[in-house]
């Protein structure tokens, strides 16, 4: 019997047992522990987390519809899965071009999630850039939520990026969403699950 799948893919320095990864499970097991809900902790490098994002969405194909949700960094993840496998996906305050972001974060790294050390290479950026896109060839299989008091992330990028997607902006809030859970049971539909 075909099972919906729901992969959260989450952000730089973060793990699959972020708040929002967290808050997203709470609502699923309520209201639909009819849907796969996979939040897997991705390497901290681009190569080697794209791969595991690749490797997740391909076991779960066999087994009915897969849809997307990625926060940050994991935006980006999503967005480019979305576009290779034909996906619906929802970002939540996206990095946008992150080899352009990243770039500030060359060295030594710990992501506080996990406590795994790493060091962030200029190799790094030029595999982001190799997955990056100048625009999405299907915008319409995605839906931004953004916040524009994203500290982090400057929120008008993601909001030109996805101009063409369905498109929420909420004054105020925060990088990391104030208010998510409000959201997760339009995710849900949005994803079609």
């Amino acid at each position: 019997m075909a099972q919906a799948t729901l992969i959260y893919l989450h952000g730089f320095l973060s793990s699959g047992g972020s708040a929002k990864a967290s808050q997203l499970a709470a609502y699923l097991a309520a209201e639909r522990p009819d849907i796969c809900y996979l939040r897997p902790t991705l390497p901290d490098t681009p190569r080697e987390a794209w791969a595991a994002v690749c490797d997740c969405i391909k076991a779960r194909l066999a087994h009915g519809p897969v849809a997307l949700i990625g926060s940050s960094l994991g935006g980006f993840w999503a967005t480019c899965a979305a576009e290779q496998f034909s996906l619906p996906a929802v970002v939540v305050n996206p990095a946008v071009h992150p080899q352009l972001l990243l770039e500030h974060f060359l060295g030594e790294q710990t992501n506080p999630y996990t406590g795994q050390r790493f060091t962030l290479v200029v190799d790094h950026m030029q595999a982001l850039a190799e997955l990056d896109r100048e625009t999405l060839a299907h915008p319409e299989r995605l839906w931004l939520l953004q916040q524009s008091g994203d500290e982090v992330l400057d929120y008008r990028v993601a909001i030109d990026y996805y101009r063409a997607s369905r498109v929420t902006l909420e004054t105020g809030g925060n990088h990391a969403f104030t208010g998510f859970e409000r959201h997760c049971p339009e995710i849900v539909r949005f994803l079609q699950l």
